[in-house]
């Protein structure tokens, strides 16, 4: 019998090892590479897709322009490319939506009017939420007069907007580009294009007469950051684009201020970044994905505020907390679960922390705490100051998803 030494048992271990992976791997039992290459497959299939929208170039520009400028002034010559260009990119939406004959069956009747601003030439259009809001079918008149059915895909009633899709059958269609709204200034030109009382694209132009504008709607939903604009807005404008003299979308026509019910000069527009924020989510998801603090809010009022002798007369008690939810999780409190008050239909507990400013935000009602959460999105961490008693504590909470039923309709 041949005897090896210690070191050649370990050489020859070694080698035999070797020879048995590299067979393995001849045969394809066994790729180094493999498992690096699905680790960063299951790392590309988790990232979260973005939606990006597909624009055409603008126009070209007017010959006729072109060979008789002459005849305009600078600033009536932008305004007139400014439209030229644009103008076929803003449709007109007429809504169906359905009532109750005398039978009680539901019968389609004509809604409302509105415009919208083609934004991708996929055929995706941006309009207010309340132009579409109860509607049961959807047309869209392109301004060739050619007429589409269209889907609403997208609500935010938060910042009354939405996205419709129609099919453009192969058609080149004119998008409308946008914008920013961070750098704008009071004084500033801008156009409006919509169809207002039926009207197809008719052109009003203005100023920024005022920016950061807090408008609070029919829904007692509060917009934050409008832009006020002295533009002439009318029925059926709304949806519609407002553009600076580069072309771009800098706002959506959304509302006036009217005794009469007609532009008196006082108009809104919700801001284009607005729109960036939310559009992909509208298009991927229906709705805009927000946070949540996990909490059962009560708003104060006198009555809750006499009866439990709390040390502030406006905020939002936190009667309850989801266990292991953001709150929870930050250390803010619910009330006491063992001592139920019944107030009015609801069942409330007193003891918790009570909101009063939420991400930098004063929050006195639901709105203001759900106004207070409309920019954050799930993950995001925010500063959360609360009473408890009559101390006053600072939180910060990473928020959750906000749950379907908290979101506006």
């Amino acid at each position: 019998m041949k005897l090896y030494s210690r070191g050649q048992l370990v050489f020859y271990s070694l080698a035999s090892g070797l020879i048995v992976l590299l067979f393995a791997a001849g045969l394809g039992i066994f790729s180094p590479g493999k498992a690096g290459t699905a680790a960063a497959e299951a790392v590309s299939t988790a990232e979260e897709p973005v939606f990006r929208l597909e624009t055409n170039p603008i126009p070209p520009e007017n010959t006729y322009l072109t060979q008789n400028a002459g005849e305009y002034t600078d600033d009536e010559l932008a305004t007139i490319r400014t439209y030229e260009n644009l103008n076929r990119g803003v449709v007109n939406i007429a809504t169906e939506t359905l009532a109750l004959n005398w039978f009680l069956e539901p019968v389609p009747s004509e809604g409302g009017t509105g415009s919208g601003s083609i934004i991708d030439r996929r055929g995706y259009i941006l309009t207010n939420y309340h132009v579409v809001e109860k509607a049961y079918k959807v047309h869209i008149n392109l301004s060739d007069g050619t007429q589409f059915d269209g889907e609403v895909i997208g609500k935010d009633p938060e910042n009354d907007l939405a996205v419709v899709k129609f099919d453009p059958d192969g058609r080149d269609l004119v998008t409308i580009p946008f914008g920013d709204s961070t750098n704008l200034k009071v004084g500033q030109k801008v156009l409006a294009i919509g169809n207002p009382f039926g009207y197809d694209r008719t052109l009003t132009t203005g100023i920024v007469s005022g920016l950061g504008r807090p408008v609070r709607t029919s829904s007692n939903i509060v917009i934050r950051d409008m832009i006020q604009t002295d533009a002439s807005i009318n029925p059926g404008n709304s949806g519609g684009p407002l553009l600076n003299s580069r072309g771009e979308m800098i706002g959506i026509n959304t509302m006036i201020y009217s005794p009469s019910g007609g532009s008196v000069g006082i108009g809104f527009a919700t801001p284009v970044n607005t729109a960036r924020r939310v559009v992909p989510d509208l298009i991927e998801y229906g709705l805009v994905r927000r946070g949540w603090i996990d909490i059962v809010p009560v708003q104060l009022d006198r009555n809750i505020v006499r009866y439990g002798k709390l040390p502030v007369e406006k905020g939002i008690l936190v009667s309850k907390t989801v266990k292991g939810g953001a709150a929870d999780t930050a250390g803010i409190r619910g009330g006491d679960q063992n001592n139920p008050i019944r107030y009015g239909r609801s069942i409330l507990y007193l003891g918790g922390d009570i909101l009063v400013e939420v991400d930098g935000d004063k929050t006195e009602t639901i709105s203001d705490l759900l106004g207070a959460l409309e920019d954050n999105r799930p993950g995001d961490v925010i500063d959360v100051e609360v009473y408890r008693g009559r101390q006053r504590r600072s939180f910060q909470v990473e928020l959750s998803e906000r749950p379907e039923e908290l979101y506006w309709n």
